[in-house]
């Protein structure tokens, strides 16, 4: 996409700018993010889904790429911000929804998914091939994964055709797993500078031996370890001395930035520091739904204190019931029993809980949640205990009681820091 490339020739020119990619699948995560852009009069809003969420099958959002784009552009409408400002992205595209196939299935599921995002209009198509499939070693070679992510670029490609934007690629050997890690953190390894040039040009040969040398030339980021990550309760901090030569190795590599994952919870000054040392591209996904989920609950607490017990939606039992009712989006990340599961399932950084908004009955508990508090307002002590940044928001005049606009303007606080890390001079 040209003004994803545009964005990236600034960075690579001397300006510490950057942008945030958006990888949520939410209503209110994607309308918070599109009225803040509009606020700040961003010309360029990047939105990305990822496999999981979105899929020629669906995904655990029922969405297919097409589905997704039309689902985003009608929020861009809704709120007045010009789609034509819009950038759709595709995370992860690659065989992480059929890992449990063989390799030659996996990729064929792969190649139609990468496909039909293209199609879609979704024009910058992170290649991940990092994951072993059914029938493969573990890890799966380095020279492996770059041959799928070229095969991927290939079908890709052809979906795209000569004309129009063409497409913009991420590429990387050294992957986060998407969402944050399962397992305890403590510290991270950090990308050896000479292990992330290898990988570059490693795919940089075989796009060129597939004749995907034009391709090659819209690959615009790689995905490396800058030692920054998340698990259940703790987050692993940007170490900008850690990252020193990782970071001046990307500097002589021509169009190239860093793509970075998990930045969910690093201070505001992490990610300024991020977006200086060239990982410009900032994914965020777990950490807005967090910030979602957060409010919600605090409605629910609002709720209990100022509705009647017997009309109340109750969405956070509800949401709850749900979950222990089909735990087949938590139970492989979330291994701890009785109370420790139970602060796992509602608190947990990585926010499994995401996965089980679009379920009707947890949808209609927050129909109901929001039509109680717009019958009875929430009032202004209640806010300050419980949403005390949509408070400031209320009591400057840049909010409204509305439940939606509350917790909007609670995600917007987590949106402020990414924009602030992105655009230094503003």
């Amino acid at each position: 996409m040209q003004a994803i490339r545009d964005l990236i020739s600034r960075h690579k020119a001397g300006e510490p700018i950057g942008i945030t990619s958006i990888c949520s699948a939410h209503p209110l995560v994607l309308e918070a993010t599109l009225r803040d852009a509009l606020s700040r009069g961003q010309e360029l809003v990047l939105i990305e889904a990822t496999c999981n969420q979105v899929n020629q099958e669906g995904g655990y959002t029922g969405m297919t790429p097409a589905d997704f784009r039309a689902f985003v552009i009608g929020i861009a409408e809704k709120v007045g911000f010009d789609p034509a400002h819009l950038a759709l992205g595709g995370d992860h595209l690659g065989p992480n929804p059929w890992t449990s196939l063989s390799a030659a299935e996996a990729m064929d599921r792969a190649e139609a998914m990468v496909s039909a995002y293209v199609r879609a209009g979704f024009r910058k198509i992170h290649l991940d091939c990092s994951m072993s499939c059914a029938d493969d070693p573990v890890p799966l070679p380095e020279r492996v994964i770059a041959e799928r992510a070229a095969r991927l670029c290939a079908a890709a490609e052809a979906a795209y055709g000569p004309g129009g934007d063409a497409p913009c690629y991420v590429i990387g050997t050294e992957v986060p797993v998407p969402g944050g890690a399962a397992e305890d953190l403590d510290e991270l390894a950090v990308t050896d500078p000479a292990a992330a040039l290898a990988t570059i040009e490693m795919h940089r040969e075989l796009f060129e031996q597939s004749g995907l040398g034009g391709a090659w030339q819209r690959v615009i980021a790689t995905v490396v370890q800058p030692g920054v990550e998340f698990d259940h309760d703790k987050v692993v901090d940007y170490r900008p001395e850690r990252a020193g030569a990782l970071s001046a190795a990307i500097e002589p590599v021509e169009n190239l930035v860093f793509e970075a994952h998990s930045t969910d919870y690093q201070t505001p000054a992490a990610l300024a520091a991020l977006v200086r040392d060239h990982f410009a591209i900032l994914k965020v996904g777990p950490g807005v739904t967090f910030a979602l989920r957060e409010a919600l609950w605090a409605l629910d607490a609002i709720e209990a204190q100022t509705v009647p017990d017997a009309r109340c939606a109750r969405l956070r039992e509800v949401a709850l019931k749900r979950m222990r009712a089909e735990p087949g989006n938590w139970r492989k990340y979330y291994h701890a029993s009785g109370d420790a599961l139970e602060l796992q399932l509602q608190f947990s950084l990585s926010d499994r809980i995401r996965y089980y908004w679009p379920d009707p009955a947890i949808a209609e508990a927050q129909e109901r949640l929001f039509a109680n508090l717009r019958d009875v307002s929430p009032q202004l002590p209640l806010l300050s205990q419980y949403l005390p940044l949509a408070y400031a928001e209320v009591r400057a005049g840049r909010c409204s009681l509305d439940p939606a606009h509350l917790v909007m303007a609670h995600i917007a606080a987590t949106l402020e820091a990414y924009y602030g890390a992105c655009h230094p001079n503003a």
